[in-house]
Protein backbone atom coordinates (compact mmCIF):
# COMPACT_ATOMS: atom_id res chain seq x y z
CA UNK A 1 0.00 0.00 0.00
CA UNK A 2 1.24 3.15 -1.27
CA UNK A 3 1.79 6.08 1.73
CA UNK A 4 -0.72 8.63 -0.12
CA UNK A 5 -0.62 12.39 -0.37
CA UNK A 6 -2.84 14.72 1.88
CA UNK A 7 -6.67 15.17 0.38
CA UNK A 8 -7.97 18.74 0.12
CA UNK A 9 -11.03 17.57 2.65
CA UNK A 10 -12.75 20.83 1.23
CA UNK A 11 -12.12 20.40 -2.09
CA UNK A 12 -13.27 16.64 -1.43
CA UNK A 13 -16.15 17.91 -0.27
CA UNK A 14 -17.08 20.77 -2.37
CA UNK A 15 -16.48 18.91 -5.51
CA UNK A 16 -19.03 15.95 -4.07
CA UNK A 17 -21.70 18.39 -3.60
CA UNK A 18 -21.32 19.72 -7.26
CA UNK A 19 -22.12 16.35 -8.67
CA UNK A 20 -25.55 16.06 -6.50
CA UNK A 21 -23.94 13.24 -4.67
CA UNK A 22 -24.60 11.88 -1.16
CA UNK A 23 -21.32 10.13 0.08
CA UNK A 24 -22.71 6.59 0.00
CA UNK A 25 -23.75 7.50 -3.82
CA UNK A 26 -20.14 8.43 -3.93
CA UNK A 27 -19.04 5.36 -2.65
CA UNK A 28 -21.45 3.22 -4.47
CA UNK A 29 -20.03 4.86 -8.17
CA UNK A 30 -16.55 3.71 -7.14
CA UNK A 31 -17.48 0.62 -6.63
CA UNK A 32 -17.30 0.75 -2.59
CA UNK A 33 -20.14 -0.89 0.19
CA UNK A 34 -21.05 2.08 1.82
CA UNK A 35 -19.88 5.91 2.68
CA UNK A 36 -17.67 5.38 5.15
CA UNK A 37 -14.93 5.93 3.74
CA UNK A 38 -16.47 8.82 2.08
CA UNK A 39 -17.02 10.63 5.46
CA UNK A 40 -13.24 9.01 6.44
CA UNK A 41 -11.58 10.99 4.10
CA UNK A 42 -13.83 14.03 4.15
CA UNK A 43 -13.19 14.19 7.62
CA UNK A 44 -9.35 14.06 6.86
CA UNK A 45 -8.87 10.83 9.15
CA UNK A 46 -8.07 8.66 5.95
CA UNK A 47 -6.73 9.12 2.17
CA UNK A 48 -7.14 6.99 -1.07
CA UNK A 49 -4.68 4.16 -0.40
CA UNK A 50 -3.80 4.47 -3.84
CA UNK A 51 -3.35 5.85 -7.04
CA UNK A 52 -5.98 4.11 -8.92
CA UNK A 53 -8.47 4.64 -6.01
CA UNK A 54 -8.01 8.39 -6.52
CA UNK A 55 -8.41 7.89 -10.01
CA UNK A 56 -11.69 6.21 -9.54
CA UNK A 57 -12.45 8.99 -7.11
CA UNK A 58 -12.11 11.90 -9.24
CA UNK A 59 -13.90 10.13 -12.04
CA UNK A 60 -16.90 9.68 -9.97
CA UNK A 61 -16.50 13.60 -9.63
CA UNK A 62 -15.73 14.66 -12.74
CA UNK A 63 -12.55 16.60 -11.49
CA UNK A 64 -9.35 16.19 -12.63
CA UNK A 65 -7.31 13.86 -9.55
CA UNK A 66 -5.08 17.06 -8.70
CA UNK A 67 -8.09 19.05 -7.09
CA UNK A 68 -8.53 16.53 -4.76
CA UNK A 69 -5.23 16.55 -3.16
CA UNK A 70 -3.76 19.54 -1.21
CA UNK A 71 -1.58 21.46 -3.65
CA UNK A 72 1.72 21.77 -3.45
CA UNK A 73 4.16 24.60 -4.49
CA UNK A 74 6.51 22.50 -5.72
CA UNK A 75 5.30 18.94 -5.96
CA UNK A 76 7.02 15.99 -5.03
CA UNK A 77 7.70 12.67 -6.32
CA UNK A 78 4.75 10.70 -4.50
CA UNK A 79 2.07 13.63 -5.45
CA UNK A 80 2.92 13.49 -9.09
CA UNK A 81 2.97 9.68 -9.29
CA UNK A 82 -0.56 9.98 -7.66
CA UNK A 83 -1.57 12.52 -9.80
CA UNK A 84 -0.88 10.60 -12.73
CA UNK A 85 -2.45 7.55 -11.44
CA UNK A 86 1.09 5.23 -11.53
CA UNK A 87 1.68 2.51 -8.68
CA UNK A 88 5.34 2.17 -7.75
CA UNK A 89 6.23 -0.72 -9.84
CA UNK A 90 4.94 1.31 -12.92
CA UNK A 91 6.52 4.56 -12.40
CA UNK A 92 10.07 2.27 -11.91
CA UNK A 93 9.51 0.20 -14.74
CA UNK A 94 9.28 3.87 -16.89
CA UNK A 95 11.39 5.78 -15.17
CA UNK A 96 13.77 2.47 -15.82
CA UNK A 97 15.30 2.62 -12.06
CA UNK A 98 14.42 -0.08 -9.05
CA UNK A 99 11.47 -0.29 -7.14
CA UNK A 100 13.53 -0.35 -3.90
CA UNK A 101 15.26 2.97 -5.61
CA UNK A 102 12.36 4.82 -6.17
CA UNK A 103 10.67 4.04 -2.90
CA UNK A 104 13.50 6.17 -1.25
CA UNK A 105 13.32 8.43 -3.53
CA UNK A 106 9.68 9.34 -2.35
CA UNK A 107 10.73 8.96 1.37
CA UNK A 108 12.99 11.25 1.04
CA UNK A 109 10.53 13.52 -0.66
CA UNK A 110 12.18 14.12 -3.78
CA UNK A 111 11.27 16.91 -5.84
CA UNK A 112 13.83 17.09 -8.39
CA UNK A 113 15.13 13.51 -9.66
CA UNK A 114 18.55 13.37 -11.08
CA UNK A 115 18.86 13.30 -14.48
Amino acid sequence: MDAAPALDVEALVAARIRAGLSQNELARAMGLSSGQRMSRWERGDARPRNPQMLHSLAAALGVAPRELLVPMETPDLRWLRFVAGLSVEELAEAAHVSVSTLKRWEARGLRDPSP
